[in-house]
């Protein structure tokens, strides 16, 4: 064959192939993704072909496996089921309409019902809100759920360990789910693990990636919920991983950095809805119903007090067909009259959160943004600067929080009366990738509690400007810019 002829056949074919690549990804990629997502794609696929296969293969599947989305589903049927035998109405009567219409796509979406009658405390305090939990778990008397994004054994835990310890010698339950990943990732996995067999708990992982047993889905789709519930009335929710302030990774340690969290404890009817979401990650997890666990919310003693708050739990995640938690944060903004502060570690919003936000400053609302100086990730914080000017610009207030800390809070408020706590990040790994728990509450106390946590971080580091802003150097935007591309790949 003539060298020539077989060097034109070799590009011919190599071009084709090529072709057939970017029209089957132009056909198959766009399906029910957001644009932005499909785009980003498309680029690495028609510029790094092999490497964008390879990765699309991997990790291109935004949902879980079918079994588990239906799951998923049957569990939320059995609960608007039971919520409709009880009659259980909108408590919100009370409420601007726009907010009773929040409640009802809450409840649409996730079958959880909002509720009346609850208390709150706020514990920003690391080692005193685990604290807290072990003091909860020392009078539980039937049985305890904890449910952790990651578990580890050090000494900051210990004593919630010991907890759990004296509980199981008790007679109580205790059962424990903490995901496979980030929970394995950790140095003290091992001597973690060894302890919760030694001390007796039932314990599972949360979606594992174990192929040859059966169990794979996209690696990173990934369980980010902190759940514990005692007997069914006493609840705690919020940011914080059940480990080390410095999470005992050598590189925070070597950087000397600390997390700072936010965490909340809540009594009344609310609790019994924290703890479907628990029960309904240990039926998928295990296939074990914990019908004996159960405490109908309405057997709950509501709050005596005169300010008790209006509750109502939002899971969200890839078992799900929609962003709910998205969904709320959008409804929240858009409804808001006269400010909007925000708390995310990890901010990489979509364009529609983007533009309920800087609409909301074009309203003349005062909007407000914490978030950590440094970070600890470096693609999600060079991705999370890159919408600074735009923030900026259309007058949203950033405030950075200080070295050594990374401002882990997840919080958000609006107005004087209505405020989110949870595990979710503002950020579309959030939104689309990981099993997040949400809790939307309806009271000025409670408010009044986060503006005066809002007000420590804001006294404990400062406002950026735009005018400092304009001066970053451009070799910091730049990587900015790519950051924000890559962080569409979900």
């Amino acid at each position: 064959m003539d060298s020539a002829f077989g060097a034109n056949l070799g590009w011919t074919l190599g071009a084709l192939v090529i072709l057939a690549i970017n029209i089957t990804a132009l056909i198959v990629i766009p399906r029910g993704r957001k644009p932005t997502a499909a785009m980003a794609w498309l680029l690495l696929i028609f510029l790094l072909p092999v490497v964008g296969i390879v990765l699309y293969l991997l990790i291109g599947n935004v949902k879980l496996p079918k079994k588990r989305m239906a799951e998923q589903a049957r569990i939320d049927g059995i609960i608007r089921q039971a919520v409709a035998q009880a009659g259980i109405e909108s408590p919100a009567a009370d409420a601007p309409l726009w907010f009773r219409r929040v409640v009802q796509q809450n409840q649409l979406l996730t079958a959880l019902p909002a509720t009346t009658g609850n208390d709150a405390t706020l514990y920003g305090d690391y080692q005193a809100s685990i604290d807290a939990m072990a003091a909860a778990i020392d009078d539980a008397r039937h049985w305890v759920h904890v449910e952790f994004f990651i578990i580890g054994l050090d000494d900051t835990t210990r004593g919630f360990f010991a907890a759990m310890e004296r509980a199981v010698a008790r007679g109580v339950s205790v059962r424990v789910l903490l995901d496979y990943i980030a929970s394995r990732k950790a140095t003290v996995s091992a001597a973690t693990v060894a302890e919760l067999d030694r001390i007796g708990v039932t314990w599972a992982y949360m979606l594992p990636v174990r192929p040859l047993k059966g169990e794979y889905q996209r690696p990173d789709l990934r369980n980010h919920r902190k759940i514990v519930v005692v007997d069914g009335r006493v609840g705690f929710l919020g940011s914080q991983n059940l480990i080390a302030r410095s999470y005992d990774a050598p590189k925070n340690i070597e950087r000397g950095l600390q997390w700072q969290e936010l965490v909340t404890r809540v009594t009344g009817p609310v609790v019994a809805t924290i703890d479907a979401v628990f029960q309904s990650d240990w039926l998928i997890e295990t296939g074990e119903e914990l019908t004996a666990e159960r405490v109908p919310a309405a057997e709950l003693q509501p709050s005596a007090s005169a300010d008790g708050l209006l509750c109502q739990v939002v899971p969200s995640g890839p078992g799900y067909e929609t962003e709910n938690n998205l969904r709320l944060f959008l409804s929240l903004i858009h409804g808001a009259t006269e400010r909007v502060i925000l708390t995310s570690p990890y901010f990489v919003p979509d364009e529609a959160m983007v533009y309920a936000i800087t609409t909301a400053c074009q309203r003349g609302l005062e909007v407000q943004l914490f978030v950590s100086e440094i970070g600890d990730q470096g693609l999600v914080y060079h991705a999370q600067r890159s919408y600074y000017t735009t923030l900026l610009e259309a007058g949203v207030r950033i405030f950075l929080y200080p070295p050594p800390f990374i401002l882990h809070s997840k919080h958000f408020s609006i107005d004087d009366d209505v405020a989110v706590i949870g595990s979710s990040n503002m950020d579309i790994r959030s939104f689309s990738l990981n099993s997040e728990v949400s809790m939307m509450v309806r009271g000025e106390s409670f408010v009044r509690a986060m503006r005066e946590v809002e007000q420590g971080y804001r006294a404990a580091g400062r406002e950026l400007t735009l005018e400092e802003w304009r001066r970053e150097p451009a070799k910091a935007t730049f990587l900015d810019g790519v950051a924000r591309l890559t962080s569409a790949l979900n």
